[in-house]
């Protein structure tokens, strides 16, 4: 992905910060199956569909919910791992997906699920892009010699070289 892609990309999902309107009947719809429940089922999420926000910036996703017990969840490109994409029957009908990031070592309670969006694809290739330039960039800087990086660094380089010159050897 270029840099004209990437900014592309950076406009679409910047402007998300709130789930669509699709999320609400996706929930009204969820709690009326379950009949004479569906008032106390549909209060707390109508709330939370109303509080939920997402904000994309530089350093990682961060998304918030909740009035009596707030949630706020932050997470930085480097510690995210994996990103899944999902969408139940209710999701693909009203055209909405899930979009769950996946950390090391937190269990279900480290995934940051941006629910209710319609660009989810759009997401899921953006914090794609994010995530490897930030693994990305400690290997375009060259560190200082003398340190383990710059060892590495500096070994890394040697084989390349010794492989380029095995290859040119090969060929006739």
């Amino acid at each position: 992905m270029n840099a004209t892609e990437l900014a592309a990309l950076e406009k679409r999902v910047h402007v998300i910060t709130r789930p669509e309107p699709a999320l609400l009947w996706m929930y009204f719809v969820t709690s009326l199956a379950l009949l004479c429940a569906a008032p106390i089922a549909l209060i707390p999420l109508y709330f939370r569909y109303h509080t939920l926000w997402y904000r994309f910036d530089p350093t990682g996703v961060s998304m918030g919910y909740g009035i009596l017990f707030r949630r706020e969840m932050q997470l930085t490109y480097a510690r995210m791992q994996d990103i899944h994409l999902s969408q139940n029957i209710l999701e693909r009908w009203l055209g909405i997906g899930t979009v769950t990031v996946q950390t090391a070592g937190s269990g279900a309670a480290g995934n940051l699920m941006i629910v209710g969006v319609k660009d989810f694809n759009a997401i899921r290739d953006y914090l794609y892009a994010k995530m490897r330039g930030v693994r990305s960039e400690p290997h375009e800087a060259h560190p200082a010699a003398g340190t383990a990086d710059g060892v590495l660094v500096e070994i890394r380089d040697a084989l390349q070289e010794a492989a380029a010159a095995i290859a040119a050897k090969k060929v006739p």
